[in-house]
C-alpha cells in the first residue's frame, strides 16, 4: 500500500491507492483513528476498507487493539453484520477489508428523514435484537452500539465497528487519554465498573439507539459529555416521542443495573407480543419489509412518568470520572469467577441395567461448566476443575486453576487431568484421584493448545509447535510443521493422530498435514480446495466445515479418504452460519445458528431431514446410534431422533441468575452409561436416561 504524506488523522494529503490487493476508489468516511473507503476486489466486488490513520499506526498498543476488532469481526456469523474478507494488521497502515453493504447508517437516516414510524422502529429494535445475540453467542461484547455503527440494509440492520475506539468523537476520555465508548450510548457500569462490562451493555446501548431513531436525540442529552455520563448513571431517560407500545421495552433495555435488562432473546419475545404478525423464528425480507401499523390488542400499558433530572454538578461528574478504568474494547466471556458454593443434588432411583440414576447437582453458583468423562466427569469453569461420581453426581474433589479453561473441558490425558487454559503461559496436571497437583510447567507463551493422546501440543504464536508428554509435563519434540505457517490442531476420540491445518491467506486452499502426536512427525499431508475446518474422523476418512470467507457462512461438507486421497465435496442446500457438526458413519449432523439441526448422508450426497429447533444457539452436536443430543445456550439438553429427524425429548431451560451473560463456547453434552451428562449457565450438572428423551 501506497505511503501518505500525512500522517495526522485529519483531512489526507495524499490518499493510499491500494490496500493489499484491493484499489481504493472513494472515502465513505472517516473518524478519528481511520478512514474507511469503497474499494474493489481484483473480482470486481465492491468492499468497505478501513485504513488506519498512520500516526496510530506507529503506536504498538493500538495495533493490538485492531487485531482484536479483526478477530473479534471474524468471530460473527456475517448474518448481521458487515463480513470480513481481508485484513492485514501488521502491514504499514494496518487496514481490514468487508463486504460493501449499500444503505444508509442510523444516523444519516435520521438525520435526512427525521424519526422512524413505529413500524420501521419495531423491525429495527428487532434487527438489533438479532444482531446483538448473534455477535453475544461468540463470546463478544461490541460495546460501541451507536447510530452510526448500524448500517439499514435491505435485508435489515447491520452492524459494524468492532472496537476501535474514535478519540475525536468526543471529549470524555480516562487519565491516559483513551476513549471508552461513546457517552450517550453507553451503559452506567461502564463509567461505574468498565472491566465487568458484559453483554447487557450492547442491550442498554440498543434503547439508547432506539430512543434516537425515535425522537431524533438521545435518552440522555447534553452538549457535555460530562454531564452525558453523569445523567446514565444517576438520572431516569427522557423517552418523550418513543412509541407507547414500546416505551416499556425500551425502558427495560435502559435499566440501570444489568441483571434489570433484558436478554436479545427475550426482546424478541416481547416484541412478538408487541406486533401479532411478527415472528421471532424466521426473518426474512419478506417480513421485514411488511409494514404493520395501528394499536395493536394486548399492548403495554402506557410508560410512567419520567422523574425529574437532577442537575449534573462538578463533584459528582468528577465521581464518575474517576471511577472510569482503561479501555478494554471487545473481550471474550468466559463466564465471570464464581466462588463455589455448597453443591446440592437431587437423584432418583438407579437404573437397573446399569446402576446409575438421574440427578442434578450444583457445585458452581453460576457458569456454565464444560465436562469430559474419564472414569469420572472431570469439569472446569471460571478457575476450578472439579470431579463428580458419574452414578450420583455425587463431588469427589475440587482443586483451583491459575485461570479459567479457555480451550475446552480438562481432559485426562497421560493417566491424568489436564486443565486446558489458552494463551496462559502455566501448565498443570491433576490426579484424577484426588485433585493433587502431579506436576507444573512455566512455558513460554503460546496460542492454541490441544491434547492429543497422551501428548498437548502449543502452538506459538510464530508457528513453532511443542510436542510435550501429558504425564510427566518434560518437552518430548519442538518443530515447525511443513507448509503451514501457524498450525491450527484439531483431535478426536479412538484417533491417534492430530490434524494441523492452516489456510492460505486468500481462502482459495487449506494445507492438512496428520501428525503423529508423540514425535511430531508427519504421517501424510494434502492441500484442499477452500477455507475448511475439521470436525471428525469416520471411517478412515477426515470431515471438514468448507467456510466461505467472504460470509462466514458454512456453504459445504468435505470428506478427505486418507486411503484414497479422494476428496468428496457436499454443497449444502443452504449457507449456514455458526454451524457445529459431528459424523457417526456416513452421515454428518449439522447444527446451525439459529437452530437448523439437518442430517447429510455423504455417500448419497443427499439431505436425509432437516428440523428447526427454534434454539437460538446450540453445543456441537453428539450422535448416537438413535439419538442427536445436543445443549442450548438456555441450559436445554435436546434430543433428536437420528434416522427420522423428529424431537424427541427436551429438559427444563436452567438459565440462573446471570442470564444476561453469554457464554463463550457452549459445551457438548457427554455420554457414557446409557446416560447423558449436560451442564446448564446456571452451574448445574445433570445426569439423563439417553434411552427416554420423552421422560426429560
Amino acid at each position: 500500500m501506497a505511503p501518505e504524506r500525512n500522517t495526522g488523522a485529519g483531512a489526507e494529503a495524499e490518499l493510499p491507492e491500494y490496500a493489499g490487493h484491493y484499489q481504493l476508489e472513494s472515502c465513505l468516511g472517516s473518524g478519528g483513528m481511520g478512514v474507511v473507503h469503497l474499494a474493489r476486489s481484483t473480482s470486481g466486488m465492491k468492499l468497505a476498507v478501513k485504513v488506519v490513520h498512520a500516526e496510530f499506526a506507529k503506536d504498538p498498543e493500538f495495533r493490538g487493539r485492531f487485531r482484536q476488532e479483526v478477530g473479534a469481526a471474524r468471530r460473527v456469523s456475517g448474518a448481521f453484520t458487515a463480513s470480513v474478507v481481508d485484513a492485514d494488521p501488521e502491514a504499514e497502515r494496518p487496514w481490514m477489508a468487508t463486504l460493501f453493504i449499500p444503505g444508509p447508517t442510523l444516523s444519516d437516516h435520521v438525520k435526512r428523514n427525521g424519526p422512524m414510524a413505529p413500524a420501521q422502529l419495531r423491525r429495527l429494535m428487532a434487527g438489533l435484537a438479532e444482531a446483538l445475540r448473534d455477535i453475544h453467542r461468540v463470546g463478544v461484547v461490541h460495546r460501541d452500539l451507536k447510530p452510526s455503527n448500524v448500517l439499514l440494509a435491505e435485508d435489515g440492520p447491520k452492524v459494524i465497528d468492532f472496537g476501535i475506539s474514535r478519540p475525536k468523537d468526543s471529549e470524555l476520555r480516562t487519565e491516559t487519554g483513551k476513549l471508552i465508548g461513546t457517552p450517550p450510548f453507553m451503559a452506567p457500569e461502564q463509567f461505574r465498573r468498565p472491566r465487568e462490562v458484559g453483554p447487557a451493555a450492547d442491550v442498554f446501548a440498543l434503547g439508547s439507539v432506539l430512543v434516537h431513531a425515535a425522537t431524533g436525540r438521545g435518552p440522555f442529552d447534553s452538549d457535555s459529555p460530562y454531564v452525558v455520563a453523569y445523567q446514565v448513571v444517576h438520572d431516569e431517560p427522557d423517552l418523550t416521542g418513543v412509541p407507547e407500545n414500546l416505551a416499556p421495552l425500551v425502558l427495560r433495555c435502559l435499566a440501570k443495573e444489568p441483571e434489570d435488562r433484558p436478554t436479545p432473546d427475550e426482546l424478541m419475545r416481547e416484541l412478538r407480543s408487541v406486533a401479532a404478525s411478527y415472528d421471532t423464528q424466521a426473518f426474512i425480507p419478506a417480513q421485514r419489509t411488511a409494514d404493520v401499523t395501528g394499536p395493536e390488542p394486548g399492548e403495554p400499558e402506557p410508560r410512567p412518568r419520567r422523574r425529574p433530572r437532577r442537575k449534573a454538578v462538578l463533584p459528582a461528574v468528577a465521581l464518575v470520572l474517576v471511577a472510569v478504568g482503561a479501555l478494554a474494547s471487545v473481550p471474550l466471556l468466559d463466564g465471570g469467577a464464581s466462588a463455589p458454593r455448597t453443591t446440592t443434588r437431587t437423584t432418583t432411583a438407579p437404573s437397573a441395567a446399569v446402576g446409575f440414576g438421574t440427578w442434578q447437582t450444583t457445585p458452581l453458583a453460576t457458569g456454565m461448566p464444560q465436562c469430559s468423562y474419564s472414569g469420572k466427569l472431570i469439569c472446569g469453569q471460571s478457575g476450578l476443575v472439579f470431579a463428580l461420581d458419574p452414578a450420583d453426581g455425587a463431588l469427589l474433589w475440587r482443586h483451583s486453576v491459575a485461570t479459567a479453561p479457555r480451550s475446552g473441558p480438562p481432559v485426562v490425558s497421560g493417566g491424568l487431568v489436564q486443565p486446558l487454559t489458552d494463551q496462559s503461559r502455566r501448565l498443570e496436571a491433576l490426579d484424577p484421584a484426588s485433585g493433587g497437583t502431579r506436576w507444573k510447567r512455566t512455558m513460554p507463551a503460546y496460542d492454541g493448545l490441544q491434547p492429543a493422546g497422551s501428548m498437548l501440543l502449543l502452538t506459538g504464536a510464530d508457528g513453532q509447535v511443542t510436542g510435550v508428554d501429558s504425564a510427566s509435563g518434560r518437552t518430548r519434540w519442538e518443530r515447525r510443521i511443513p507448509g503451514q505457517s501457524i498450525p491450527y490442531f484439531a483431535s478426536f476420540a479412538g484417533d491417534p493422530l492430530a490434524y494441523a491445518t492452516s489456510t492460505t491467506g486468500d481462502g482459495l486452499s487449506t494445507q492438512v498435514a496428520a501428525i503423529a502426536p508423540t514425535s511430531g512427525d508427519v504421517q501424510w499431508a494434502t492441500r484442499l480446495r477452500g477455507t475448511l475446518k475439521p470436525f471428525g474422523v469416520s471411517g478412515g476418512a477426515v470431515y471438514f466445515l468448507a467456510i466461505d470467507k467472504a460470509t462466514g457462512g458454512t456453504t459445504a461438507i468435505v470428506r478427505y479418504d486418507v486411503r484414497s486421497g479422494a476428496a468428496r465435496r457436499v454443497a449444502l442446500p443452504v449457507s449456514r452460519f455458526g454451524a457445529r457438526a459431528t459424523v457417526r458413519g456416513n452421515v454428518v449432523y449439522l447444527l446451525a445458528a439459529g437452530g437448523s439441526l439437518e442430517a447429510m448422508d455423504m455417500d448419497a450426497r443427499r439431505r436425509l431431514w432437516i428440523l428447526e429447533t427454534s434454539v437460538s444457539r446450540g453445543s456441537a452436536p453428539v450422535a448416537a446410534p438413535a439419538c442427536v443430543y445436543f445443549t442450548a445456550a438456555d441450559g436445554r439438553l435436546l434430543a433428536v431422533d437420528a434416522r427420522k429427524g423428529t424431537l424427541l425429548g427436551q429438559t427444563p431451560p436452567r438459565l440462573g441468575r446471570d442470564s444476561g451473560q453469554v457464554t463463550a463456547t457452549l459445551p457438548a453434552p457427554v455420554l457414557a452409561h446409557n446416560h447423558v451428562y449436560a451442564t446448564a449457565p446456571d452451574g448445574t450438572v445433570f445426569a439423563v436416561n439417553a434411552r427416554n428423551p420423552s421422560a426429560w
